[in-house]
Parts: structure tokens; C-alpha cells; sequence
């Protein structure tokens, strides 16, 4: 009777594992959406899956004069003395995306214990390189002014960017011009997270990318590998080890390596259950069984509140 029970227990548990992981399929399946689709797409489903709570959320906030120069503020249950502050940047070939499908990522960091702005930045063919680099000035500054009203003048800054988004990222971290236009330092900043950057891709295969950056005429200097220095904030690099999109050994692992010869603190992660789109779609909950990317940036910027 005791064999019978355990076969029948384990024909349960089979089951139930055949029935999560179609589930899981579809939903990594479906993230693959997430950066070409807009405010009605994959990203504002698994925003809309969030659990409620996971931060309060202040919508529509301007950095700017442009229509595109916004921000979305996601504020924590609780601000305190050391409560991290990220400026999330989306990814999308600089030629789409919005920050309303990346409303998760805001509310999983949130409820992690930190003050989160997810910005808008203008895209191509509106701009090309460097105004959106530009934007992002703008909006650290902007978010920087935030914080004093709402009790965090002393909070660490973090920059933070998903593909694209890292690039921006990375650049605003690393090339001083961008942030001395508009009164800021990269050496005010506690830190900056890239998760599945391009760093350095040149020459330019993607047919979207090459108009973004004047091809066939690329500066050089709009490499991140460039702007190597030491002295540099602290980074946290993170990509899928298959990332089929944008090469991790050469962007991810070759940055890590050349900050590291100047001195500059890193943490690498790579996550073998991920892909480019799943890498930033694991924030959401239905996704977090893709890696724990989520938990590692909360702990590489001191998060204090547990999952």
C-alpha cells in the first residue's frame, strides 16, 4: 500500500511540474515582446500581474519640456536613512519603448525598500546619438532634486538600465560630458547596474541601430569601452549566458574586465535560465523563476526589505 501511495504521490507531482512548466514556457515565451511592444503589451501584463502594493506610484512626472522627457516615481513603503534611490532607463535599439511597460520593474524594486523613477528619453528617428544621452542628464537631475521633499537627501544614487537602457547607463556613469552639462558627477554617484548592455559595437550590424548612431560615420568616442577609467562608480553587470542578441562575453564580460584593471569595484552575474528579454523580464513575479536578478541588484545597492 505504501509503494502504490508514493507511485501515486509522484504521478501527482509530475503532473503538477507538467502542468507549471507549459505555464513558465509561455510566459518567458511571451516576454519576448518586451522591447518592441508599448503601453498595451507584454510588459504592461506583467506589470498588471505586479502584486498590488509593490510601491506607491507617482505617474507622469516632467524632467522636461519634451512629451518624451518624463519619468514615472515609484516610492517604497518606508524611507529612511541609506534607502537606495535607482534612475531606470528601458532598452529598445534607441527607437522604442515607453515607460509604462516597465512599470514592473519600478514596483518590484519598490517593494524591495527603493525610491525608483522609471524614464522616458527620446527615441529614433525623433533624435539621434548623443540627445538621448542628453535626456538621461535631465532626468538624474530632476531625480536628485526629488529626493530632499521626500526625506532622502542622502540616499545613495544608482543608475540602472535593461540592453540599451545600460548603454545609457553606462555612458552617463563613465563619460563625465553628459552629467557636467547639467551641473552633475558620475563621482556623485553610489553605483550604476547594466543588464545585457551594449558596450562596445562597432562595427554595427543591427539595421535599426546603425541610423541611431550616424553609420557609417560612428564615433568612436560613442563607445563605452572608451570611457574606461579609473575612479569610475562601482558597477553590477548582469547578462543571460545565451543572450543571442547582444554578445555577453564580449559587452559584459569585456567591460567587467577592463573596469577591473583600473580598479573599479564590480559584480558580474550571468543567468543561465534567461534570454535578453527574460534577463529584465525576471523583476516581474510570474518571471522570477528565470534567475535571481532582481534579489542580486537589490543586494548590490544595500536593499534592506526582503522579497
Amino acid at each position: 500500500m505504501q509503494d502504490i501511495a508514493q507511485r501515486a504521490a509522484g504521478r501527482r507531482e509530475t503532473s503538477q511540474s507538467a502542468a507549471v512548466l507549459p505555464r513558465r514556457a509561455a510566459l518567458a515565451t511571451m516576454a519576448l515582446g518586451l522591447p518592441g511592444l508599448g503601453g498595451c503589451s507584454v510588459g504592461a501584463a506583467l506589470s498588471a500581474m505586479t502584486a498590488k502594493g509593490e510601491g506607491r506610484l507617482l505617474a507622469d512626472q516632467s524632467f522636461g519640456p519634451d512629451p518624451r522627457q518624463s519619468a514615472d516615481l515609484f516610492l517604497p513603503g518606508r524611507i529612511e536613512t541609506g534607502t537606495p534611490a535607482i534612475l531606470f532607463f528601458y532598452g529598445g535599439s534607441w527607437n522604442r519603448g515607453d515607460r509604462e511597460t516597465y512599470r514592473f520593474v519600478g514596483h518590484a524594486l519598490a517593494a524591495r525598500g527603493c525610491i525608483v523613477a522609471v524614464a522616458d528619453y527620446r527615441l529614433y528617428p525623433q533624435v539621434k546619438y548623443p540627445a538621448f544621452l542628453d535626456d538621461g542628464a535631465l532626468a538624474l537631475r530632476w531625480f536628485r532634486a526629488q529626493l530632499p521633499r521626500l526625506g532622502a537627501a542622502a540616499a545613495p544614487v544608482y543608475l540602472m538600465g535593461h540592453s540599451a537602457g545600460a548603454y545609457n547607463a553606462a555612458m552617463l556613469a563613465l563619460d563625465a560630458r553628459w552629467l557636467a552639462a547639467v551641473g552633475e558627477r558620475p563621482q556623485a554617484l553610489a553605483g550604476w547596474i547594466g543588464l545585457a548592455g551594449p558596450y562596445d559595437f562597432l562595427p554595427i550590424g543591427n539595421p535599426d541601430v546603425r541610423p541611431v548612431f550616424g553609420h557609417p560615420d560612428v564615433a568612436p568616442d560613442s563607445q563605452v569601452f572608451a570611457h574606461v577609467r579609473a575612479g569610475a562608480p562601482a558597477a553590477f553587470l548582469g547578462a543571460a549566458t545565451k543572450d543571442d542578441l547582444v554578445d555577453p562575453q564580449r559587452n559584459t564580460a569585456g567591460l567587467a574586465r577592463r573596469l577591473r584593471e583600473v580598479g573599479v569595484p564590480v559584480v558580474e552575474r550571468f543567468y543561465d535560465q534567461a534570454n535578453h528579454m527574460t534577463l529584465i523580464g525576471a523583476f516581474a513575479g510570474p518571471l522570477r523563476w528565470v534567475g535571481p536578478v532582481l534579489a542580486d541588484v537589490a543586494d548590490f545597492v544595500g536593499a534592506r526589505v526582503p522579497a
